[in-house]
């Protein structure tokens, strides 16, 4: 069925629909695994009980190192199994036993953050790794055996035995995109040469102005993030603003990228905002005509940390 309109908008977020499935060398993927093999999307639509039946009584190996695959491995620890998988940093890296574990990251806190890399640790994380019901093994590659998984090349490590895999290893958001649409050259301009959608504000292709995306922003707080980029949609359909040239919004998405990744150590994906969400802000207030210093006062707009509480009937003003 066909609907003519003047506007399409597509709220289909970026981690859900389209798994990552990492590519495995020849007779060394999950063919090969005599036990059970499924990526955390698939974990997560079995709904609490069912999830809780399926890895009762079993050794599960989680693949990955986000907050999915902590969560996961927090949660099956409970059962008593075991998975795999400047001033902040110093205090965290005293806190925390990340060195004891192999677990420091290669950047920086502030390289983490702006890269959209950090994650919040389920309650006693760290006190399920010290009594063994979580194990840690930090690894660039795995392969598969018949009994498990085999860390890096197998020389060092022997192999990991699991009865399941979940597979956190995250989402293709690009390529659910990429796949909606059945023309060959929509789906080439839609996804842009980058791993993410290369939109301008993070919602409108420069290419496809009459086609928005809600959904593809991450941020300290993505529910502040996409609200903001609502708002902004809506003033421009109501004609209160009018986008720059295709050229300008090019140029506009390539400086944006160029500073996240200076930012980032390079790991910036173009969709996180992160750290600059309230710089971000400031761009989407100017575009409505909006105040963009939202607090009561010189100094506090100065010292005092912005968040989504201050753009609270940001319309209204």
């Amino acid at each position: 069925q066909v609907y003519e309109v003047e506007f399409v908008i597509l709220c289909i977020g970026l981690y859900s629909g389209y798994p990552n499935i990492p590519d495995f060398p020849p007779n060394q993927g999950p063919e090969v695994f005599k036990g059970r093999v499924v990526h955390s999307w698939d974990y997560s639509a079995m709904g609490s009980e069912k999830a809780a039946e399926f890895v009762r009584g079993k050794r599960v190996a989680i693949v990955g190192s986000q907050k999915t695959a902590i969560d996961i491995a927090a949660e099956c620890a409970k059962g008593q199994r075991w998975g795999i998988s400047k001033m902040i940093e110093f205090y965290l890296r005293w806190k925390l036993p990340l060195k004891k574990h192999g677990m420091v990251p290669e950047l920086s806190f502030f390289q983490d953050v702006s890269s959209c890399h950090t994650c919040m640790l389920p309650d006693k994380f760290y006190d399920r790794v010290e009594e063994g019901s979580i194990v840690i093994k930090k690894s660039k590659t795995i392969s598969f055996c018949e009994t498990g998984i085999v860390i890096g090349d197998g020389r060092l490590e022997p192999v990991v035995e699991a009865d399941v895999v979940i597979l956190a290893t995250g989402y293709r958001g690009d390529h659910k995109l990429r796949d909606i649409f059945d023309s060959p050259a929509l789906q080439k301009t839609i996804t842009g040469s980058s791993s993410i959608v290369p939109l301008y504000r993070q919602v409108i292709h420069p290419r496809i102005p009459q086609l928005a995306v809600i959904g593809y922003a991450e941020s300290l707080s993505s529910l502040s993030a996409t609200e903001i980029r609502c708002q902004w949609l809506v003033e421009f359909l109501a004609g209160k603003f009018e986008l720059p040239s295709v050229s300008k919004m090019e140029e506009e998405v390539r400086v944006w990228e160029k500073f996240l990744r200076r930012h980032s150590g390079g790991k910036s994906r173009r969709a996180c905002i992160s750290n600059f969400h309230i710089w971000n802000n400031d761009q989407f207030c100017k575009d409505m005509g909006l105040q963009s210093r939202r607090k009561k006062g010189f100094l506090r707009d100065l010292f005092m940390p912005y968040g989504p509480a201050d753009y609270t009937g940001l319309l209204a003003d």
